[in-house]
């Protein structure tokens, strides 16, 4: 065989088909954990994600059925899906899926010209728009109340109709991101925190949530869909933020282990920050990138007025990142690199 040689790229459809297999794992857990209403919410998604983008299609001119067939609009629906409560109103699931698919994505020019990611697009219109039922997570199944299975949780997302003799505070319960920054708010120690029972509770399932979407992560860097830069930067960069803190202040701020495996950090690291087309492209890029994205979850977090702060902390570096890639490319022969001056 002779030269070059070439690499060929898998296709757009491969890659995505990787990724909805490697969220297969969380989905799974999710679905132990809070019951079956997840998958309720990622066939809501997917069908409006697909609707949308066949829509959009038309709209734009372009042909339906190759881009249809891509998947990417069924990750974006997904990733989406699993960052909302699963017990939201359906259409709290579609207004956020719609947008993050026509605006998000189609207005920027389609796929691989979106500036931000779509997912994490429509999940920040929610959380602003309709903060109430942004925070009515499940109960998990640690904690006692009714269980809901298909019919039950159908009735309570599509009608808001509660089982019989059950309250809203029976179903749902606040996140332990949530509680921390309420009672602390409250003057309340860090200690008397996590020794209450929501507090105690809810980190078994979180564990097992974390682990689960790692599992996928390692799938995905095994089937080299990402590469290891930007998940290791951002969950050490976070674990060393969170750490520091802890250090200054153990009974104000948590530490590393509660960062790493509360709210959507795992899912961030490995789902979110990996998208190629929102993120860098350089080595040293996706290291930077993904650092000052943990370093703003966390300021986010325990600073800012949302429970969790990956969702922001992505959007804010995706507009950082042309500026990223031009300072962190490699420069071409016989040419100075940006910022450095003189004559090349």
């Amino acid at each position: 065989m002779s030269a070059p040689f070439v690499s060929l790229a898998g296709s757009v459809q491969g890659v995505m088909l990787r990724v909805l297999v490697a969220l297969v794992p969380a989905i799974a857990v999710h679905v132990w954990l809070y019951g079956p209403g997840v998958l309720i919410q990622l066939a809501v998604a997917s069908a409006v994600a697909l609707a949308t983008e066949a829509l959009m299609l038309k709209l734009r001119g372009s042909p339906v059925a190759p881009f249809l067939s891509d998947l990417s609009a069924l990750v974006t629906a997904w990733l989406l899906a699993l960052s909302l409560p699963s017990l939201a109103p359906w259409w709290l699931v579609a207004v956020g899926t719609a947008f993050a698919i026509a605006v998000a994505k189609h207005l920027y020019g389609g796929l691989g010209n979106n500036l931000f990611n779509p997912a994490m697009v429509g999940y920040c219109v929610l959380i602003i728009s309709f903060p109430a039922h942004m925070t009515r997570w499940p109960a998990p199944v640690a904690l006692p109340g009714p269980d809901l299975g298909w019919i039950e949780a159908a009735a309570f997302i599509f009608f808001g109709d509660l089982p019989a003799g059950a309250a809203l505070d029976a179903l749902t319960a606040a996140t332990p991101l949530d509680v921390v920054k309420t009672q602390l708010a409250a003057n309340r120690t860090l200690t008397e925190i996590l020794g209450q029972p929501v507090g105690h509770a809810v980190p078994d399932g979180s564990v097992w949530l974390a682990l689960a979407y790692a599992a996928g992560g390692l799938f995905l860097l095994q089937q080299r869909v990402i590469t290891w830069h930007v998940p290791v930067a951002y969950l050490a960069a976070l674990a060393v933020v969170a750490g520091l803190f802890h250090a200054a202040d153990a009974d104000r701020y948590a530490g590393p282990l509660f960062h790493l495996t509360y709210g959507a950090s795992v899912i961030g690291a490995f789902f979110i920050l990996t998208d190629p087309v929102s993120g860098p492209t350089t080595p040293i890029g996706k290291l930077l990138f993904a650092a000052s994205a943990a370093a703003l979850t966390y300021l986010i977090r325990v600073f800012g007025g949302y429970p969790d702060g990956v969702a922001f902390a992505v959007l804010i570096m995706n507009m950082a990142v042309p500026l990223i890639d031009a300072y962190t490319q490699l420069p071409v022969y016989g040419k100075k690199p940006p910022g450095s001056g003189g004559a090349p």
